[in-house]
């Protein structure tokens, strides 16, 4: 026995020290880049969604809005605008869906009031919105945030005049 307790060489404490120091800076650098990755992940899903519910937000508006042809794209005072007509007890009203100062807009005023960019309530925050009538029944929207996330959609009318 006292053979066996002479013949230990430091290696036999070093070495399992050693592996087990690799295991663990391994372990962590695996960790760090697998947070990184999720962090990235998580950035572009967010942004994704922000673009995705700018244009979720328009169709429903739309498809709320459409009876008998009241969908129109308008420039209203230098202002291009999503204009949706609607009619409560008999006074017509028009919602404006527009993009200023970086932000997705809505206001709803009567037909004959003065349209003020201004006066709008924000929406969402937003990089660019574009709005083109492709034919005499179909829109087509594009968003895109800050980070440079585009999206885009065509939506037809499903009412016509």
């Amino acid at each position: 026995m006292k053979l066996r307790a002479q013949n230990r060489h430091v290696i036999d404490l070093a070495f399992p020290v050693a592996v087990f120091f690799l295991f663990a800076a391994l372990s962590f650098a695996v960790l760090l880049l697998s947070a990184d990755r999720y962090r990235r992940q998580t950035e572009e899903a967010e942004n994704a969604h922000m673009v995705r519910t700018c244009l979720a937000y328009v169709n429903e508006k739309i498809r709320q809005s459409d009876a008998n042809g009241g969908i129109s794209i308008q420039t209203l005072s230098g202002q291009e605008c999503l204009v949706l007509k609607t009619s409560i007890d008999g006074t017509a009203y028009i919602t404006c869906i527009y993009a200023y100062e970086n932000r997705l807009k809505e206001l709803m005023i009567r037909e004959d009031a003065t349209f003020q960019k201004t006066d709008g309530t924000d929406i969402m925050e937003i990089g660019s919105f574009t709005m083109k009538q492709e034919d005499a029944h179909l829109f087509r929207f594009t968003v895109s945030d800050q980070n440079g996330t585009t999206a885009s959609m065509l939506v037809s009318e499903r009412s016509s005049p």
